[in-house]
Order: structure tokens, then sequence, then C-alpha cells
């Protein structure tokens, strides 16, 4: 076995599953975790930039075929491990998944895997099996005992084929064994994640999401107790592993919770922002009309910044706690708050004492951008929707109150709602970073190597993207923005599974419409009249136009058929006349 350090690629559907995995290989040295991915297309979308990167960056792929369970999902594994196979042939791959059907795992070895194992393997074992496979062999899981060797024969049917409906004790045995392989896996995974949660100095977001990963473990321990093990089996003396102090019945604990007013602010705000950091794996190409500002950036540049900002708003928060703020005092501070976010955000993602060499001069980058705090905060953090309503949901727990709705703390419609919200300043954050480098460095040789993608990193091509933006915020000041405010709506930018995304929520904007002046509100007021008019100009169309219709088939059409008939009937009359004349003369003759 070679001592080379495993750069893994993980693909798995299941979220509590790909975080317990992935803290629990963390804290072994000959392993990094690269990226936890979530579906087939975003890990082809890595997998190629990495290799016109640094194919070097990933040297094993650990997948599940979908979600391990339906037909459909596990057919759309095989072909994505074709489709894998043939763009990267030599890319080792280990399929750790809860499938056990021999004809699949036949399938699986068919079309290029390298190595299986099954959820719940020990994690020593698993270890082993990623290093055996990247080094370029074959682990085959089969039954208890792994086969190593490159000709191995692949699993039988497990266990579960051999055993008798009729005989209790087998059965007992299996489950159990089922029971206690499941457990000890979340054990390990949990005393990984327990250990984490105890270094001194953790940030406060990575803190906040450990914990919920620690409290999913512990749910996933208990459900698994429950699930596999008999009724029969509960009443007896089997011992049973430790069991999180939690309610007899599911429901119970649902109801329980559903008649708890509040959570603490602490698991409140972990869980929409791991709820968020989720997000920001999916693809974040821009798929709206809409130029954005980090558009410009390189997805990976995007997803760093994004994160950062994230962690910044953690940490004001956390202030805020600690000043004891009052809730009726964070619309007052409410641009202050966006203001020192962005400068936290800006002097983090280019460093403090970063320079660069502009011309002949070797200048500090900071010294260039900090200056354009006024224009950012007038073209978008000013214009950064619900702000209050967001810091107050997470510092004081108000409910959440959009789309002409009220959503209560604890509901999952508010944690949705407020996730939007979280997104939008988010990405609007991210715009306000990117702007004043745009207007100060964006040809600046060193900045397009360190940040821009390769479709913008041409002169012409960012002078355009710049001339987008330009128009952008034209028709945003003079035309959408009216348009917005009397329409009573905010249009929030969303991350979505392809990527950035843009939806409209429902909000009171009289206050904004009042003052209006100038284009914006002659806008408003063509709006205005335009609604009014409509209804009526329609009216008055559709009365004219049927006057019309009536005038030129009844009146005029008429006329026109009766003339015509007459020159027909004058035609024919002619011609009779012409043909008499003709046998009068012919008789004469």
């Amino acid at each position: 076995m070679s001592d080379r350090r495993i750069k893994l690629l993980l693909i798995d559907q299941d979220p509590i599953f790909r975080l317990g995995l992935r803290v629990a290989l963390e804290a072994i040295p000959s392993l990094e975790v690269t990226g936890v991915i979530e579906t087939d297309t975003a890990a082809l979308q890595i997998l190629a930039e990495i290799a016109q990167e640094d194919p070097n960056q990933v040297n094993l792929v650990v997948l599940e075929f979908g979600n391990g369970r339906s037909t459909t999902s596990q057919q759309l594994g095989l072909q994505f491990c074709r489709q894998l196979r043939a763009l990267y042939p030599n890319l080792p791959i280990l399929l750790l998944s809860s499938i056990q059907q021999q004809g699949l795992l036949l399938a699986a070895k068919s079309v290029g895997i390298n190595g299986y194992c099954p959820k719940g393997t020990p994690l020593p074992e698993l270890v082993a099996a990623m290093q055996e496979v990247a080094d370029g062999g074959d682990y085959w899981f089969q039954d208890t005992q792994p086969i190593t060797t490159p000709n191995s024969p692949l699993p039988s049917t497990d266990a579960i084929n051999r055993v008798s409906t009729h005989s209790p004790l087998p059965l007992f045995r299996l489950r159990n064994n089922l029971r206690l392989s499941g457990i000890a896996h979340i054990e390990a995974t949990l005393a990984a994640v327990t250990a984490q949660l105890q270094v001194p100095g953790l940030p406060v977001l990575d803190r906040a999401i450990l914990a919920g990963q620690r409290r999913e473990l512990l749910a996933a321990r208990w459900l698994l107790n429950r699930l596999l093990v008999s009724s029969q089996e509960k009443q007896s003396d089997i011992p049973v592993a430790d069991e999180p102090p939690i309610t007899p019945s599911l429901s119970s604990a649902i109801q329980q919770r559903q008649m708890s007013p509040l959570l603490s602010p602490g698991t409140l705000q972990s869980a929409l922002f791991a709820s968020c950091v989720t997000k920001l794996q999916f693809p974040l190409r821009n798929v709206t009309n809409i130029p954005l500002e980090i558009d410009i950036f390189r997805e990976d540049k995007k997803r760093e910044l994004l994160y950062l900002i994230l962690q910044k708003l953690a940490g004001q928060l956390d202030e805020l706690r600690t000043s004891q703020i009052e809730i009726n005092e964070l619309y007052e501070v409410r641009l202050r708050l966006l203001r020192e976010l962005w400068q936290a955000a800006i002097t983090d993602f280019f460093g403090k004492f970063s320079r660069i060499k502009v011309g002949n001069q070797n200048i500090e980058i900071l010294n260039y951008l900090l200056p354009s705090i006024e224009v950012v905060q007038r073209d978008i953090l000013n214009k950064i929707p619900l702000v209050c309503e967001l810091y107050s949901y997470l510092l004081f727990q108000t409910e959440l109150n959009i789309d002409n709705t009220s959503y209560p703390v604890v509901s999952a419609e508010a944690k949705s709602q407020a996730l939007m919200i979280l997104e939008n300043l988010l990405i609007q954050v991210a715009n306000g970073v990117v702007q004043p480098l745009l207007n100060s460095l964006a040809d600046v040789e060193e900045i397009k190597q360190n940040f821009y993608g390769r479709q913008l990193i041409s002169t012409r091509e960012i002078e355009r993207f710049r001339n987008d933006l330009s128009w952008k915020y034209r028709l945003r000041n003079y035309i959408n923005e009216p348009k917005a405010v009397f329409e009573s709506r905010y249009e929030l930018f969303v991350i979505a599974p392809r990527g950035i995304a843009i939806t409209s929520v429902y909000a009171p904007r009289n206050q904004e419409l009042v003052k209006f002046s100038n284009i914006p509100l002659v806008v408003t007021l063509v709006l205005e009249f335009s609604d009014a008019i409509a209804p009526r100009l329609k009216s008055l169309l559709a009365f004219v136009g049927s006057g019309i219709v009536f005038i030129l088939t009844q009146i005029i059409g008429r006329g026109l058929g009766l003339i015509g008939r007459g020159i027909l009937q004058g035609i024919g009359s002619a011609s009779l006349i012409e043909k008499n004349f003709r046998r009068n003369s012919d008789r004469s003759k």
C-alpha cells in the first residue's frame, strides 16, 4: 500500500451521510476530501473544471447509486458510472452504497467500478478500501470479510438470502448485526464530530454546522435502534446501544416541538446557515437574464466569496447578541450593518495587505476598493430588501411576514422564506465586493488571472460585461425598480439546483412609492394610466372593431356583392343580345 495522499470526491444524495462521512474522513491525515457533491451533474461539472486546472486534485471518486433504493436511480447511477469511466478512464471509483443485489454489483463491476463497500462498513476498513482502490487495485466487500485481490469474486446476495423466515434466532442475529454495524458507523462519526467541537477557536459557523450534525447523528442512532429492533426484542432483555434522551414516539416528539413556541437563537441560526452551506454546493452560474457583478468570477471564487460573507454575517450576529441590541434599533443600524459586512468581506477576501502592480506602481489593493463604499452603498447595499426582517428573525425569533402571510418561527415555511432572503443578501453583498474591482482594476492582468472566468478574461469581453452592468443600473433605477415598487414586490436572487435564479415576493412599498420623482415617477404614472385606461380602451376597440366588421360585411360587402352580381348579369345579357343579333343577320342573308 502506497503512502500517497488520497484526494477524494464524495457523491451522495443523503446530506446527513455526506456531512458525517466528511467530518470523519477529515480527521485522517492520509485523506483529503476535495469536494462533497449531491448530484451527478454537479460532479461532472466540478471534474471538468478540475481537469482543466489540476487533474491531480482528485485521485478517487466515492459514490452512491442515486438514493440507493429505487430501480430508476440505480440505473441512472450505472449510466453515470459509464459516462464517468468514458471521460476519465484512469480515475478510480469506489461504490459506497446500501445496495446488496448481486446482479447490480456485477453490473457495477462491468461498467468499470473498482471497488464496493456497503454503508455501515467500519471506518478503518473503509479507509483501507479507499487506499486500495486509489492505488489501482480492487476491493469488493464480501459478507463480513473484505476481499482485496484483483480477481476476487463478487459478494453473494449476502446473509439475508440464507436466513429462514421461520427461524427467529438467525433473523434476530441478522437484525442485530445490521443494527450494530450501523451504530458503530454512527458512533465513529459522532466521536469525530464531538472531537471537532472541542477544538478551541473554532469559527462560529463551523461550530453551528457541527452542532447541527451531532444532533442529526443522535437522531439517526435513535431511529436505527427503533427500526431494527422488533417489538419482541424490545420486550426481552437483549442489550441495546445507549440511546439519547428522547420521547418514546416520533409523533409525540413532533407534537412537543410544535407546542414549543421558540427555539434557541443558536439552533435557529445554525439550521438556517447549514441549509445555506448545502445550497452553496450547487452550481453558481447565473441563469437569469440580469447580469450580476459576480458573473465575472470563476465558480470557485464565487463560492469562496459567498461562504466568507456567510461567516462574517455569523460573527456580526454574535456581536449583536453580545451588545444586547433592541429590536426597534435594527432599522436604525441596518445600513451600518451592511456597510460593516461589506468592509469585512472585501478586506478578508482580497487580503488586508495584498498588493498588485498597476503600471509602474505596486499598490495595496484595498486602497483602491474601500473608498468606493459610498457608491456601493448607493447602488447595491441600500437596495437589499428585507434585511431587518432577516436579522429580527435570527436575533429575536420574530415571525416572518412575507408574501402577505405571517409564518411562525419554527415552521418550515419561515425557514424557506428566511433562506431566500439570506441567499439574496449574500449574493448582493458579493456583487458589492466585486463592483469597485470592476470600476477601478477590471483590466489588471493579475486580477484577471486570479479571479476571472476563462470566458471573460479578454479586454473586449470585460468591456462588454461592464457595459451590460451599466445598462442594468439604468434600467433598474428608471424602469424596473419603479415598476417593482408600484407592484408591491421585491425581486430576490436565490441559489437553485441549476444555478443563481430570481424570484419575486410580495411586500408593501407605499413609503417608497410616495418618494418617487422625475423619471421613476413618470414610469409609475404611465403604469397607473395604462391600468386605468386599458380596460376602457379594450372595450372601445372591441366596440369599434365590431362596428367596422359590421360595415365591411353587412354594408360594403353586400353592396359589392350586388354590384358584382349586376355586372355579371349585364355581361350575360349583352352576350345573349349579341347571339340574337348574329342569328338575325344570318337569316337575312
